[in-house]
């Protein structure tokens, strides 16, 4: 009888592990496995649209539990100055509250986590989260770990500290970060450990929220922009993935009343389009740019009143197929959009304002596909220069089209599906008792 194995996935509340996630889940199905989604408060019908079944989590009643969709954008509205400052300030004023929410959330649907999955009954666990979830690590079946923030999410010595931005050179630099980064989520870290143990797992290392699985893990670390570590990570349990762009429906270009010059897609995701003032002054400097933009205003398409004839505002794009029809990419730095990026062969401006945006756009300038633009320091002289610069730089297409072509031959969704049916057939044949063959799936 072939059965198809049941892979559950759960990504974080963000659209870039969402969509990521998306795309692994479309090659599962493909290759005949039945891919579902646990779904966070907030991004119920999200996977549904991509015709996956979704499971949603409801939180416990806390006074502190984010429930909801609008407590994250209040929370991130409250926290808007703060992006303004570099990744060292950031530290305490916005990355610890920020792993101060990240574990409410998961003390908050434990119980609610617990009963999807056994409902559920998954083969195999895909975790794209920065935290560990004890019903996962509790539930029974394998469990892949899922990076799909830049790799500096797992430490090393020559790989620059997680959320610094920094050169990985710059030793006493990345020494005084990583510092400051453990005494000031050092609180946070105790609090965690403590419902860790209550939950039946050991404690973690300062730095660390999600231990890496002893199954399976997966990096979404293109080799073109990719560290070499002073430590390798072991290949039986390691895979990189050349990024994970997903399959979406086709885009074509809106009309432009000048129907030529260069393309430039501009979007800040979801978490970016809370800054409003930051895309409008963007737009007013395109006004002056000879080039066609296609900026994403997500929910807040309604702030704009006045969009110049170059300007094309929507509140949402199949974003793949948008970064296909580019000449250039200005983000935030999001492992999603920079890998997109990479995918097509796209140069990136990059705008960080937090988490993992600076350390891609440091990797970005660092490796020569891309440049780092202070999101606060930047005149419309300096973009429109900034921007003639990177559209004029043919040696940075040459290697933009070596890394698109490896990423081409080696597409992330199809070999993250081969290592999780993989890891799949190699747990069912632990478990199968002796004497019931080879039936196939």
């Amino acid at each position: 009888m072939n059965v198809s194995p049941t892979i559950a996935l759960f990504p974080e509340a963000s659209f870039g592990a969402a969509l990521n996630c998306v795309g692994i889940a479309q090659e599962l199905r493909r290759q005949g496995a039945r891919p579902v989604f646990i779904c966070h408060p907030g991004f119920t019908g999200i996977f549904a649209e991509y015709g996956f079944m979704e499971y949603h989590l409801t939180a416990a009643t806390a006074p502190s539990a984010p429930s909801s969709e609008r407590h994250w954008e209040e929370f991130l509205n409250t926290h808007l100055p703060n992006f303004n400052l570099s990744p060292s300030e950031q530290i305490k004023s916005y990355v610890v509250p920020t792993w101060d929410a990240i574990v409410d959330s998961a003390i908050a649907v434990e119980d609610s986590l617990r009963d999807i999955l056994a409902q559920i009954r998954p083969d195999v666990v895909l975790l794209d989260n920065v935290i560990m979830f004890p019903a996962i690590a509790n539930a029974g079946p394998p469990w892949v770990r899922v990076v799909s923030c830049a790799e500096t999410e797992i430490p090393d010595p020559a790989v620059p500290p997680y959320l610094s931005g920094l050169d990985p050179a710059d030793t006493a630099a990345c020494a005084a970060f990583r510092k400051a980064y453990v005494a000031a989520t050092r609180r946070t870290h105790r609090r965690y450990n403590a419902f860790r143990r209550k939950c039946g797992l050991p404690a973690l290392p300062g730095e660390i929220f999600l231990e890496n699985s002893a199954h399976l893990n997966l990096l979404l670390a293109p080799a073109g922009v990719r560290y070499d570590r002073a430590n390798p990570l072991p290949a039986d349990r390691f895979v990189y993935l050349e990024g994970c762009v997903r399959r979406e429906s086709p885009f074509d270009l809106p009309h432009f009343p000048a129907e030529t010059g260069p393309v430039i897609y501009t979007s800040f995701g979801s978490l970016g389009a809370l800054d409003t003032a930051l895309i409008q002054r963007l737009i007013a400097a395109f006004e002056a740019i000879p080039a066609r933009f296609i900026v994403n205003a997500g929910g807040y398409i309604d702030s704009y009143h006045r969009v110049p004839d170059n300007v094309h505002l929507g509140d949402w794009f199949p974003q793949p197929s948008v970064v296909a029809r580019s000449d250039l990419f200005i983000h935030h730095g999001g492992n999603n959009s920079f890998c997109e990026a990479l995918f097509h062969g796209v140069p990136s401006l990059i705008m960080p304002y937090c988490w993992d945006g600076h350390d891609n756009a440091q990797r970005a300038a660092q490796s020569r596909v891309g440049k780092w633009v202070n999101r606060t320091g930047w005149t419309p002289e300096s973009l429109r220069e900034d921007i003639a610069s990177l559209l004029a730089d043919s040696e940075m297409r040459a290697r933009l089209c070596g890394i698109s072509a490896r990423m081409r031959r080696q597409p992330g969704p199809e070999k993250a599906a081969d290592a999780i049916l993989g890891l799949q057939r190699r747990a069912l044949r632990l478990t199968r008792p002796k004497g019931t063959g080879n039936a196939p799936l």
